[in-house]
């Protein structure tokens, strides 16, 4: 490990540097008044749009009540159209033939829309239409955000009013200037009036921003919405959430960058997790962190939810077991799985995030560099019998005296060269062994050596990028924010000690030296992750490589080795996912962090 990769040198922070990012919506929501809405109606040959065809398109773009334009055009289709269409709709073949094709009225039907909030009456038929004529034509289907006038009159009109919400009952309802007739512009036309009448009937209500018209549309239940005033109070910036019982019990924890407006989607029905909606059914009270930037919160929601263990969180919840292989500091070492890593003068392998990835590591290493595999503690003085690897050639019998102390220790060297620097040699070893099982066509059993490798050369360059971070007594990096500013944080040995944010044309540089006077004292462990968790280490590593990032200080050398596994890793193929062990049990198989360029 003595050649090193460059070491990485401290760039000063621009706060003129050029960043034109779009930032984000106000928290509060949009005002119906502000939006521009495209109200649209399709005429088609039938009722999928799988089989069938758009004849006629009708759109018509309102904002704050004004018409602002229209659209409105005949699709020739490629099969005639269905006589009893043609008896509902009044188009005709003859009215088709001059049209143009739907590939030319497409372009400029998404031109007109771009931008807008889409409207239509029983919304799910005409976008159902519209996102299959994109993809038939190969454009990028857009993420139309979307009104159903007709979903949003069931829950707002009554039953009294008007017996069903068809667009011709609410446009006598609503007195709408047009009548729909089932012509693709008329019926557009009307859908604006129903859509407007909709709106007052909801500005009565305290409704008055899209946000709040896409919750009071869906179906939400009234306790649901009443525990909506739990947001209320909460910061409007980043920082992490945390949901609790009438006991103060912690049920859920989360993180955002605008915390209550992340709150408040779990009382609407955009959240559709069920486990969550009986989260909220048995949450009193929200409290919530306020944090410098997105970083800051990302690693307090981990640590919060280590720490608390909440009911309603499924991930991070037991940092503590991850799994590391150990090849022990005796005469004759051997190859076990631990939990933690000690300061014992032994060598570590992982970290792993089950079982199973650490056996097959195991196994690969195992393949390539015969060390004994029983347990105990063996003396060169006290021998013992040997088992059946002996005999099969697997291991070189040290308990029966074959092999001394110091022959041993030539396995032992390369079994540690291996897993704290270069695994080529294992890889070549492992490699041989895939083409002798290909030569004899015995491919199931070569890709289980190609997974074995795959997972001892990927937990090896995680190790080494988890070590090369936490082998830095301290650096300051800084990623540059949407408003031309600068979040910075404050990492010692790989942990989060510090954060704050700059505003835009400030001088970073106090900020920087008084984050790093308050920032968290940190005193290193042994092993990889000598101060932090594996997650959070990781979520480290990928601000520190957001774009435009940059290395402000740094005490020591952040690199990884030259020969290290993460070349190596650059080059392997994914491991195939492991078949559970019983057909009852499903275990989720470990993910490795990304690996070096």
């Amino acid at each position: 490990m003595s050649e090193l990769v460059a070491t990485v040198r401290p760039v000063p922070l621009d706060p003129a540097a050029p960043l034109a990012v779009q930032r984000s919506l106000d928290e509060l929501g949009r005002p119906l008044a502000d939006v521009t809405f495209v109200v649209v109606d399709l005429e088609t040959t039938g009722t999928g749009p799988e089989v069938a065809e758009i004849t006629e398109i009708g759109a018509v773009k309102v904002r704050g009540g004004e018409v602002l334009g229209e659209f409105a055009t005949l699709v020739r289709t490629t099969e005639g159209v269905p006589p009893l269409i043609t008896v509902l709709t009044g188009i005709t073949d003859a009215m088709l033939a001059t049209a143009p094709p739907l590939a030319e009225v497409l372009p400029a039907f998404l031109e007109f829309s771009r931008g807008a909030v889409l409207v239509a009456h029983n919304a799910g038929f005409d976008l159902g239409f519209l996102r299959a004529a994109c993809q038939r034509a190969g454009y990028p289907v857009p993420a139309w955000e979307h009104l159903d006038t007709a979903r949003l009159a069931r829950r707002v009109i009554t039953r009294d009013e008007t017996p069903d919400n068809r667009l011709s009952s609410l446009a006598r309802l609503f007195r709408a200037r047009t009548q729909p007739c089932h012509r693709a512009l008329a019926d557009a036309r009307a859908t604006v009036d129903v859509l407007h009448g909709l709106f007052e009937r909801l500005g009565n209500l305290g409704v008055t921003t899209l946000e709040d018209v896409q919750a009071y549309s869906a179906r939400v239940s009234p306790a649901q919405r009443r525990k909506r005033s739990l947001a209320d109070g909460l910061p409007t910036g980043p920082g992490v959430y945390l949901f609790r019982d009438g006991t103060g019990r912690v049920l859920y924890v989360g993180t955002s960058t605008s915390v209550r407006s992340r709150v408040r989607t779990y009382f609407t029905a955009s959240e559709t997790r069920s486990r969550m909606a009986e989260m909220v059914a048995a949450a009193e009270r929200v409290d919530a962190i306020e944090c410098a930037h997105g970083l800051e919160a990302a690693v307090r929601e981990l640590r919060l939810i280590a720490e608390h263990k909440p009911p309603y969180n499924r991930k991070s919840k037991f940092p503590e077991r991850t799994i590391y292989l150990r090849l022990t500091d005796e005469p004759f070492p051997r190859l076990s799985q631990v939990r933690q890593v000690r300061a014992d003068g032994a060598t570590y392998l992982g970290p792993f995030g089950n079982t199973r990835q650490a056996e097959l590591a195991a196994e690969a290493l195992l393949a390539a560099v015969p060390l004994r595999r029983c347990g105990g503690r063996l003396s060169p003085r006290r021998p013992s019998p040997a088992c059946a690897l002996a005999e099969l050639g697997a291991c070189g019998a040290p308990c029966e005296g074959r092999q001394s102390v110091e022959d041993y220790a030539e396995l032992v060297a390369a079994a540690r060269e291996a897993m704290t620097a270069d695994p080529e040699g294992m890889i070549a070893a492992a490699r041989r062994r895939i083409e002798r099982l290909a030569a004899q066509e015995r491919f199931e059993e070569a890709a289980v050596v190609r997974d074995r490798m795959v997972a001892f050369v990927r937990a090896a360059a995680r190790q080494q990028r988890l070590a090369a971070l936490g082998g830095v007594a301290e650096l300051v990096g800084a990623v540059p924010t949407a408003d031309r500013g600068w979040d910075l944080a404050v990492v010692r040995h790989g942990r989060l000690a510090g954060a704050a944010t700059v505003a835009r044309g400030e001088d970073p540089r106090p900020w920087v030296d008084a984050v790093l006077a308050t920032a968290e004292t940190v005193r290193p462990g042994p092993g990889p992750t000598p101060a932090a968790s594996v997650e959070e280490m990781e979520r480290i590593e990928r601000w520190l490589a957001s774009p435009g990032a940059r290395l402000v200080r740094i005490n020591g050398t952040w690199a990884w080795p030259v020969r290290g596994a993460a070349r190596a890793a650059s080059r392997l193929p994914a491991p195939r996912p492991a078949a559970p062990r019983d057909p009852g049990s499903r275990r989720a198989e470990h993910r490795p962090g990304p690996g070096p360029g």
